[in-house]
């Protein structure tokens, strides 16, 4: 169980990752050549969003099925096995939640940057003729 959030963990990661590379300033060419590069990788890592997603609802359900521990039946140990099942539950969440959010970004600064090089190239031959 613990392999798919280690997945998660990285792929989280190394969108972190190509999101600051994509908003560091470059020159233009080497910038292009990035967001190419970004915009190949972006098709095939679609898979995230529905492996997010997928995680998220296991997260659900496993809460929803969990065996509360709040009252006084419950010893020390369980209540802080309890606590840290929840801490683990909500450090899940927050992973699949951003996966899609910086593949979101990703996917919008890619796109930013083809509008803006695609306008470049109208404004360049509008000046030519």
């Amino acid at each position: 169980m613990a392999l798919q959030w280690m997945i998660m963990a990285y792929l989280v990661a190394a969108e972190a990752v190509l999101a600051v590379v994509l908003t560091l300033p470059s020159p233009k060419a080497i910038r292009s050549r990035i967001v190419a590069a970004v915009s190949l990788i972006l098709k095939p890592a679609l898979f995230i969003i529905p492996f997010a997603g997928f995680q998220l609802l296991d997260i659900y359900w496993k809460n929803e099925h969990r065996l509360m521990c709040t009252g006084e039946v419950c010893t020390a140990a369980e209540r802080n096995r309890y606590e840290k099942s929840m801490y683990k539950s909500q450090r899940n969440g927050v992973l699949c939640v951003a996966s899609c959010l910086l593949y979101w970004c990703i996917f919008r600064v890619c796109c930013y940057n083809k509008q803006i090089e695609h306008f470049e190239g109208v404004e360049k031959r509008n000046k030519d003729h």
